[in-house]
């Protein structure tokens, strides 16, 4: 079962009841939440994230939530440190379980020995549920993890370069050879 997310900093909690058939809607993060999201997820700065969505009962005391995340991120190159914008746009599918429910289905898994935590309910916890974490985690998981500015590249090379004496350079691995010869 996931773990509680107070440490995470958007929250947009929602009344179970309030649920009828479904609901549709807009989350907007601030200012605030937004800096303190791209520090979490180190990135250098965050200038737009939302999610629109649509939120529908499926039975069982269950609600299926489907949107679309919509960000504006600033990464760090790895290359050569630059600042990389980018914009992030992502379908986001979810489900929301009730606590009981998802106990029980985890100790289901686990005595079959299936226990997989990829598509795993968020809960519906106290008749509330929070599209925060939703979000938080769907923009951490579509983040580009190796970024690059446009146009740069690392290129390895292992051309040797003559000493002024003439020789080629020792090689890192010049005196592993050395011991090997002995």
């Amino acid at each position: 079962m996931k773990e509680p997310n107070d440490h995470l900093p958007l929250s947009r909690l929602l009344k179970f009841d309030e649920i009828k058939e479904a609901v549709s809607g807009t989350i907007e993060a601030t200012p605030a939440e937004m800096a303190a999201i791209a520090k979490l997820l180190d990135l250098r700065g965050l200038e737009r994230l939302g999610m629109t969505y649509r939120l529908r009962r499926i039975g069982a005391g269950r609600v299926r939530l489907n949107g679309e995340l919509a960000a504006k991120v600033i990464q760090t190159c790895v290359v050569s440190l630059d600042p990389v914008l980018s914009d992030v746009a992502v379908p986001v599918e979810a489900e929301f379980w009730p606590e009981e429910m998802i106990a029980a289905h985890q100790a289901h898994e686990e005595e079959q020995g299936a226990a997989t935590l990829a598509d795993w309910p968020e809960p519906i916890s106290e008749g509330r549920i929070d599209l925060g974490p939703v979000v938080y985690e769907t923009l951490a998981t579509s983040l580009d993890p190796y970024p690059r500015k446009e146009g740069v590249s690392f290129e390895w090379s292992e051309k040797w370069e003559e000493e002024p004496s003439g020789a080629k350079p020792a090689s890192p691995f010049a005196a592993l050879e050395a011991l090997k010869r002995r």
